[in-house]
């Protein structure tokens, strides 16, 4: 008897044993007891009851990334195209991830196509090449919440490649090569232009400089000859000045004039103007005396 409940004690403590789990960080494990859903197991230790308890599903709860291969789509405009996508999902409800669709991530899979299909389906290959984050929007929006019942949140959606047939892509490269040409003559008229506009800006500055230069001479010229006259000016009231200031007397005076004929008499001139004042002939005949022993 004693070893019959030893023996008893040992199985019952391996049965014990046996059933114990620990579910680490970022999993859960779903139970069914007697096939029916009991219970979501989530961080730490728990026991199951043998034979009656049962582990359905473990699940992990961390983001995954499922890249799915390049699916072929049809555009508005008819062109057909290769697409592949990158989808980031979580599973935040374990029971219904368990008990809402058979095979999941092959139905998110199966979604993800035909929401591709019907996005693309709605625009031109041109938008198509352009508005990667319209079509990343959209798709999350739609498949996160279709995917609600299946305890699944798609956090975000990225267009990881787009591949146009061969003869568009050919296309393409000769339209972006004939775009780049096209700037890089107007880049190069642009640049005889602004050549063109500095030439000229530097002409007529030169020819404005020239020309304030000149006026500047001309200004300085005409201050100078202005400054020469009236200092000649000066200088003659100057000497008038001092002249009435020694009161010369009439002798002193015939004298001057005597000297100024003789001056006269020395030019080229055919006419010789004789001082009025000249009180005698005697005087003007030995003025021409003079004269005639200098010569």
């Amino acid at each position: 008897m004693p070893y019959l409940i030893s023996a008893l004690i040992f199985v019952v403590v391996i049965l014990i044993a046996t059933n114990i789990r620990i579910i680490p960080q970022s999993s859960a494990s779903v139970i069914e007891r007697l096939g029916a859903y009991s219970t979501t197991w989530q961080v730490g230790l728990h026991v199951k009851i043998p034979f009656i308890d049962r582990i359905v599903n473990r699940i992990s709860l961390k983001e995954k990334v499922l890249d799915f291969d390049p699916q072929p789509v049809i555009t508005k405009d008819n062109v057909t195209m290769m697409i592949d996508t990158v989808v980031y999902f979580q599973i935040t409800d374990p029971k219904l991830y368990t008990y809402g669709v058979e095979r999941p991530i092959n139905a998110l899979e199966n979604l993800s196509a035909t929401t591709l299909r019907n996005i693309i389906g709605d625009l031109e290959l041109d938008e198509t090449l352009t508005s990667r984050d319209v079509i990343n929007t959209k798709m999350r929006s739609i498949l996160d919440e279709a995917t609600d019942p299946w305890g699944i949140k798609v956090n975000r959606v990225e267009v990881k490649n787009i591949e146009p047939p061969q003869a568009i892509r050919v296309a393409m490269e000769k339209q972006m090569k004939a775009e780049r040409e096209r700037r890089e003559q107007i880049l190069i008229s642009e640049g005889h232009k602004q050549s063109a506009i500095l030439e000229a800006e530097g002409k007529k500055q030169a020819l404005i400089l020239e020309a304030e230069a000149e006026k500047e001479a001309a200004i300085q010229k005409a201050k100078g000859e202005a400054q020469a006259i009236l200092e000649v000016q000066n200088a003659k009231a100057e000497g008038l000045r001092k002249l009435k200031e020694v009161k010369l007397d009439d002798g002193v005076l015939k004298l001057r004039s005597l000297e100024a004929l003789e001056v006269v008499s020395e030019g080229q001139s055919t006419k010789i103007i004789i001082p009025s004042d000249l009180q005698n002939m005697a005087g003007l005949v030995t003025s021409f005396a003079e004269l005639a022993s200098k010569k």
